[in-house]
């Protein structure tokens, strides 16, 4: 099973430095999973990085996937604004039956699907674990184009919700109850400065940290 051990995105560390992130350089860690900020990829999520894997492409679904020897190690630094992990990535697909097929051939294996409206339109969820965090695919419950997949943004795990509030303030909206028993989310604001969505979870009850969440 492929392991998610980096992703680049398109922000200046100074972002997230302001967001409470205990960036060095151009880089943060966050839980085992490294985050390289370069404002000059563009906006979002444009590559990321994996251990493992049963095959070893320069891209997947057309986002630029580099390849690593060893799985990344839960070492960050403390997080002024409590984060402790990424919960899930988050992918967008115009097909997602053929998304799924593109994760298989690198060795993903789907561990749960599910249909929801929460975005509007129905839309079908398949969630697959990648190492410590989940990668959560979406997409229409029919293809709508051919074009590649992208990042859409990440789910990160707060070990105090309430504290990170008081610490982002204005910058955060209200927490509501996440789709996960038991857990709670709030979603950045977009005028925060950061161009990847992200969004900030309770932890998981202590009865279920061993299941999938997405």
């Amino acid at each position: 099973m492929p392991e998610l051990v980096e992703v680049t995105a398109g922000d200046a560390p100074e972002v997230w430095a302001s967001l409470g992130f205990a960036v060095q350089g151009t880089r943060c860690r966050i839980g085992s999973v490294d985050v390289a900020l370069d404002p000059g990829v563009g906006k979002g999520i444009r590559r990321w990085a994996f251990a493992g894997g049963a095959a070893t492409p320069p891209e997947v679904e057309g986002l630029p996937t580099e390849w690593v020897d060893g799985p990344g190690e839960a070492t960050s630094l403390p997080h002024a604004n409590g984060v402790v992990a990424i919960d899930h990535i988050v992918v967008l697909t115009p097909d997602v039956d053929r998304t799924i097929v593109a994760l298989a051939d690198i060795g993903f294996e789907p561990r749960r699907e599910r249909l929801t409206d929460t975005y509007g339109a129905p839309m079908r969820q398949v969630f697959f674990r990648a190492g410590e965090a989940v990668l959560e695919v979406i997409g229409g419950q029919e293809a709508t184009g051919d074009g590649g997949m992208r990042v859409f943004g990440l789910a990160l795990t707060s070990a105090d919700l309430d504290a990170t509030a008081s610490y982002l303030g204005a910058r955060l909206h209200s927490a509501k109850d996440a789709v996960q028993p038991g857990r709670r989310i709030a979603t950045l604001d977009r005028g925060a400065g950061s161009s990847v969505a992200l969004a900030f979870m309770s932890a998981p009850p202590a009865t279920t940290k061993a299941e999938d969440s997405a």
